[in-house]
């Protein structure tokens, strides 16, 4: 047993199983798709499918979705998209670029697990909700209050 591994390290792996014909090319353009195009690019926009010429594994078209506004903004921003595409790739993977105005895919929401409270912060909960004689109510607020608590704390901007 080797222990855990990142994530990146499995991806080749598992990705060439999923992708199937589509190939690891295009699974490493999801995988790095913000780091090739930018954070704020990314959030607006998704790869969608990698059609290669018949036979060749170069000078593709990227199939992008993208919604509204941010379509007109890729058509300006297609050589420099295109150019830093091959750049990640280090040779001419992508000749052209195909707009699909369309949904981007759900992405789940990352697990975020609740901290312990401390001492102090559970006797201030109880303290706090002392006063309230309905049970069922007392309850609830302290619930609520441990919820509000609990969640982890963002770090400044």
């Amino acid at each position: 047993m080797s222990g855990p591994r990142r994530i990146g390290q499995s991806v080749p792996e598992v990705a060439g199983k999923v992708l199937g014909k589509r190939g690891l090319a295009f699974g490493a353009l999801i995988t790095d798709w913000p780091s090739i195009v930018g954070q704020q690019l990314s959030l607006r926009t998704a790869p969608d499918k990698l059609s290669f010429p018949r036979g060749k594994r170069e000078e593709a078209t990227l199939h992008i979705r993208a919604m509204g506004a941010i379509a007109l903004e890729l058509q300006h921003l297609e050589p420099q998209i295109i150019e830093r595409i091959n750049g990640f790739f280090g040779y001419r993977a992508v000749a052209k670029i195909k707009l699909i105005h369309a949904a981007l895919p759900s992405t789940p929401s990352p697990v975020v697990r609740p901290r312990a409270l401390t001492m102090d912060e559970e006797i201030g909960i109880t303290t706090t909700t002392a006063g309230v004689e309905d049970e069922e109510l007392r309850a609830t607020l302290e619930r609520f209050g441990r919820s509000l608590m609990a969640r982890p704390k963002r770090a400044a901007r």
